[in-house]
């Protein structure tokens, strides 16, 4: 038998922090999946966490909890499949370490994914966004900091953790060219310059903001770097007064992430060109950024304007005699049509 809360514990800090070098990120999505994980095993086999075997963590139990997670917690089939992929990465590193759960292993490891509908993105047009900027006041400290958050999470379209891991010394506002850099994804760094107006909005928070231990541009009340979902609670609290001004965002789910779908819709308008869309926003693969250019119907439309349709044959439709229409589509002994 072999105890589960060693091989957990080395999986997170040797194999993922020291060996494999993965982002913080990465490490505390995958720690939730193991919380939920091990509470769920819990209950299932009457232990505690810290008391449970390998050898309860079966291919059927795994199935059991991924069910769980969509059924009872309301997870999307996506997270679902993200949940997998962290406890096969744990199962990699278990055949290494106990060989002799190789055919248990195998049987996890071989869970498939979920299929997922892959749906439009979610943006707001240019009247929304501007009613979400308009909202915080620029008369009070929390209102220039949110002001400047959520501009510049619109402008250069960054993810959440982009956003909230941007530091003091990523900033460059002297010069020309004023910019910033960005710690993306897979630790790709990119510089993007900055509009006009998130430079106004970035000094005016820069010089309320004070000297603090903490390197992240945006704080909280208590001087720690803000949380995402205190950025998340933040512009939801923004988007359902703006509602008032702009009706149609009672209908729409915004969030940080429907910024940077916003920004990138902005981008492809303006530019008409899906690369420059996926330097800006930070992509690997022109793959991650062709949803927007389903998303997007002027290009549709540019299409149907310079594409050539053939001619079509024309004719003129002559309506049948009723006589012959009586002969050829009813029986000979049905209702009699001139009985009028």
């Amino acid at each position: 038998m072999t105890p589960l809360a060693p091989l957990v514990t080395a999986f997170f800090r040797t194999h993922l922090e020291s060996e494999k070098g993965v982002s913080k990120n990465t490490i505390v999505s995958y720690s939730y999946t193991f919380k939920f994980l091990c509470q769920y095993v819990s209950r299932r086999v009457g232990k505690a966490p810290s008391a449970l075997r390998l050898e309860d963590l079966d291919a059927r139990i795994v199935r059991d909890f991924l069910e769980h997670l969509e059924r009872e917690c309301g997870n999307t089939p996506r997270t679902r499949n993200l949940r997998l992929t962290a406890i096969r990465s744990f199962m990699k590193y278990v055949q290494y370490e106990a060989p002799s759960a190789l055919d248990q292993v195998r049987q996890i490891r071989a869970i498939t994914n979920k299929r997922t509908q892959e749906r439009l993105v979610s943006h707001l047009n240019r009247e929304e966004m501007k009613a979400v900027l308009d909202v915080p006041n620029p008369c009070t400290r929390k209102g220039v900091r949110d002001q400047a958050m959520l501009y510049l999470g619109f402008a250069a379209g960054l993810r959440v953790s982009e956003l909230l891991s941007l530091r003091l010394n990523d900033i460059e506002l002297d010069g020309p060219y004023p910019s910033i850099l960005v710690q993306g994804k897979g630790r790709r760094q990119r510089r993007l310059p900055l509009w006009k107006e998130a430079v106004r909005a970035l000094r005016a928070w820069l010089s309320l903001r004070g000297t603090v231990p903490t390197p992240e541009v945006f704080l909280n009340t208590r001087g720690e770097a803000l949380t995402p979902s205190g950025c998340s609670y933040v512009l939801k609290t923004y988007a359902r007064t703006a509602s008032s001004q702009c009706p149609t965002l009672s209908n729409k789910h915004v969030s940080p992430h429907v910024m940077r779908h916003t920004c990138a819709m902005t981008t492809l308008h303006a530019t008409k060109d899906i690369r420059k869309v996926a330097l800006w926003l930070g992509h690997s693969s022109l793959k991650s950024t062709e949803i927007y250019l389903r998303a997007d119907p002027s290009e549709k439309l540019d299409a149907i304007e310079k594409a050539l349709p053939p001619e079509l044959r024309r004719g003129v439709f002559r309506v049948e005699d009723k006589l012959i229409a009586w002969l050829t589509g009813q029986k000979l002994c049905g209702v009699n049509p001139w009985n009028e």
